[in-house]
């Protein structure tokens, strides 16, 4: 948007003009704290505060300029003039949000009439991951931009858009669902023209109740999309199929699909068969998780007219199946971003198949899943013991009923700090641990505190085996 002068970004924005500014912003914030120099300050009022009230502290920190509701405007200019700041655009609308959402969507047509094509990402599990992928797979043919970490709801999504610099090529935005109506939304910001849908699961089943309700809400996207546009769908997913449409495109993973898996070689090599082709891929991981993400990003890819091919190297976003080699040859697999049955299996399968000795998982509450949630936490025990988890450390209330149909070790812990505390005492050399649950938990103070405890606190003559510590249920 720097090209854009403070009229053109207010119109873009259906915002009035209060003090305007050459030339135009470099992305937006919603941070006054993040400001480094050009970027729009979005005021957004909040349940516990008011953004517009930080808007003569983002001129100062050298923002370009603010939008913000009517109530801020004098302030934040009369407060810019006083500190000194030569050119500040102050721009006001009455739903600040409502504004840099319509900026955005200004600005990702500013992108597609210059040629960039835009993918929205959806879906249960695997969607952070399945952008990375296609992003890495894009960007050795392409100029690309993503979401970046957890920008994907109705603030972040936007704020994706606007950081998407001029020239871009490929934009791959993440979009988040957590009720009817917000994929909509995101849909119509982002107008992609190749929608994927990773999966559907039990998700969010304390707000929509049914899984039936989420495909719906995830079919949002495809609804929104303009005809002539491409979908990416999982092939063994029929809760999706009445909400397919003769006028966009659809491409099918999985198996016995459009795009599948035929080989995962020894070496690392992948053979993906996809419309009669043969694509080898080798992939810098090699979760069966992470391989099915790879179809659908090959999908995307191919809708764009993207031919992948050797190696693709991908760093996936934080707290997403990390993993941390410690002293002693233990290895953490930081997974504690999220979790739903869905993710929390995959994850379980990752643990078992990868770790060269004991596994361990330290597995917190899965939220929002209504009233299935014990039947749900116990189902996810029963799969660690068929797996072959050797040691199951739970953490909250929830997470307990997993170790009524567990039948190895396991301990019980009430939150991060005991469970944390626990694990110190149990872990032995060449374990493999697996951390995961909801972001509410809070599992990441265990892969931090494990960390620490192995890398500065480990003494010399300590195998670290816990050998104090109770075995047993």
């Amino acid at each position: 948007m720097r090209e854009w002068d403070a009229a053109r970004v207010a119109e873009a924005a259906g915002a009035s003009v209060v003090l305007g500014a050459e030339a135009g912003p470099s992305a937006a914030t919603v941070d006054s704290r993040t400001v480094s120099g050009g970027e729009l300050f979005v005021g957004l009022r909040g349940e516990r505060a008011d953004g517009g009230e930080h808007a003569a502290e983002a001129l100062r920190a050298g923002a370009w300029g603010v939008l913000v509701s009517p109530e801020h405007a004098d302030a934040a200019a009369a407060a810019a003039a006083e500190a000194g700041v030569a050119v500040g655009a102050v721009l006001v609308h009455r739903d600040p949000l409502a504004g840099m959402q319509a900026l955005a969507r200004a600005w990702r047509r500013e992108l597609g009439a210059s040629g960039a094509k835009v993918v929205g990402i959806t879906g249960s599990t695997g969607k952070t991951s399945t952008k990375d992928i296609l992003a890495a797979l894009a960007a050795a043919r392409r100029r690309v931009a993503s979401s970046p970490e957890n920008r994907n709801t109705e603030i972040g999504l936007p704020l994706a858009v606007l950081a998407a610099p001029p020239g871009t090529e490929v934009l791959v935005l993440e979009m988040a669902m957590r009720g009817v109506g917000q994929i909509a939304e995101l849909t119509a910001i982002a107008e992609p023209d190749v929608g994927v849908i990773v999966n559907v699961g039990p998700v969010h089943l304390e707000l929509l109740g049914t899984v039936e309700a989420i495909a719906a809400a995830k079919a949002e996207l495809l609804a929104g999309m303009a005809a002539g546009s491409t979908v990416v769908i999982p092939a063994a997913e029929p809760l999706l199929t009445p909400h397919l449409r003769a006028d966009v495109k659809t491409i099918t993973f999985g198996e016995d699909a459009d795009v599948v898996l035929r080989q995962a070689l020894p070496d690392g090599e992948v053979l993906i068969g996809a419309h009669g082709r043969e694509i080898a891929l080798r992939p810098s991981f090699g979760q069966a998780h992470n391989l099915l993400n790879l179809l659908a990003a090959v999908a995307a890819a191919l809708a764009l007219g993207i031919d992948p091919q050797g190696s693709l190297d991908v760093r996936f976003s934080a707290l997403r199946g990390e993993r941390r080699e410690l002293p002693g040859e233990v290895v953490v697999i930081d997974d504690c971003y999220n979790a739903n049955p869905m993710s929390m299996r995959a994850a379980i399968d990752d643990l078992t198949q990868t770790a060269p000795a004991r596994r361990v998982a330290v597995l917190g509450d899965m939220l929002e899943l209504g009233g299935d949630a014990q039947r749900l936490h116990r189902e996810i025990g029963l799969y660690a013991g068929e797996r072959g988890v050797d040691v199951l450390i739970t953490v909250g209330p929830l997470a307990a009923e997993m170790r009524r149909e567990f039948e190895g070790e396991s301990y019980p812990t009430g939150d991060a700090r005991a469970a944390a505390e626990l694990l110190a005492t149990l872990l032995a050399d060449g374990d493999t641990v697996l951390v995961k649950a909801s972001r509410g938990v809070g599992l990441e103070h265990v892969a931090q505190k494990l960390a620490a405890s192995r890398e500065h606190q480990r003494m010399p003559g300590d195998s670290g085996a816990g050998a104090g510590a109770p075995r047993g249920r």
